[in-house]
């Protein structure tokens, strides 16, 4: 066996030690990339910081698309609604019934199947009135919860219509709030307690920082894009309050008068629901 010269043996040890040397560089490269490279920046930002630039990219845009679930006083609703300052277009849920609404200006429409409204008709409590300023429980109703002929009757009449509230009725300024979405946003982006920034998530695909309000976030928590304009993008309210998401930020969309063949002027108070 031939020995090699002590030049080439010194070649070859270099050369894995170089190698290593590279790794080495490479692999700590890695760990001090700066995670807001190529983010808006917001995450550098104290929780505090991050929370106001959110409520400003909110405050200041157009238009969004709230979906979710939001819980009060023991109710769980889950919404799809379009938001603008000039009204709104989507859809409540609760565990009993489903409804549209659609808001041009004041003008307020509702929207059901017969279904609903023979739950609304049968479930009155006097509280409320018909086209014919009669009680919300027609006279022929057992008052056992069942509908009635009358209240089958009717309801058929207001299936899939599109019903406006009258803005004197008890359920015109509750049923208005979901359209609001002013209203809506400053309810939701408003954290309670201490604020404290926490870690990175996505939403749909979209980097997020979370703030957090309280102990354990108990005060809600919001995610706040890191790409682009810092728009909130999900709140989740404390206590199990329940989530929305927020999209379509700026998408305008349209807002139609329903047609004079599908609209109904109930007159008077909507039948009153269980909800």
């Amino acid at each position: 066996m031939t020995a090699l010269p002590p030049a080439s043996r010194a070649r070859r040890t270099a050369l894995p030690v170089a190698l290593c040397a590279g790794l080495v560089a490479a692999l700590s490269a890695c760990a001090a990339e700066d995670p807001d490279e190529g983010t808006n920046g917001v995450g550098k930002l104290t929780a505090t910081q991050i929370e106001s630039k959110a409520q400003a990219a909110a405050g200041a845009a157009k238009a969004v698309r709230l979906s979710g679930t939001l819980v009060s006083k023991g109710v769980t609703y889950k919404l799809n609604m379009r938001l603008k300052t000039a009204g709104a277009t989507g859809s409540v849920a609760t565990k009993n019934s489903t409804f549209e609404l659609l808001r041009i200006g004041d003008a307020l429409y509702m929207k059901a199947g017969a279904a609903f409204w023979r739950h609304a008709e049968s479930s009155g409590d006097g509280e409320g009135s018909g086209s014919s300023g009669s009680s919300a429980e027609p006279s022929g109703s057992s008052g056992s919860g069942e509908p009635s002929k009358e209240d089958i009757q009717a309801a058929e009449k207001l299936d899939g219509k599109y019903v406006k509230v009258p803005q004197d009725d008890p359920s015109y300024k509750q049923l208005r709030g979901f359209t609001e979405m002013n209203v809506l946003l400053r309810g939701l982006l408003t954290l309670h307690g201490e604020v404290a920034k926490g870690g990175r998530d996505a939403v749909s695909g979209t980097r997020t920082i979370k703030v957090a309000g309280g102990a354990n976030g108990a005060g809600g928590t919001l995610d706040v894009s890191l790409e682009g304009t810092p728009y909130p993008l999900r709140f989740a309210r404390g206590g199990g309050g329940g989530v929305v998401v927020l999209t379509d930020w700026n998408r305008d969309f349209p807002l139609d008068e329903p047609a004079k063949e599908d609209t109904l002027d109930y007159g008077g108070k909507l039948p009153r629901t269980s909800d």
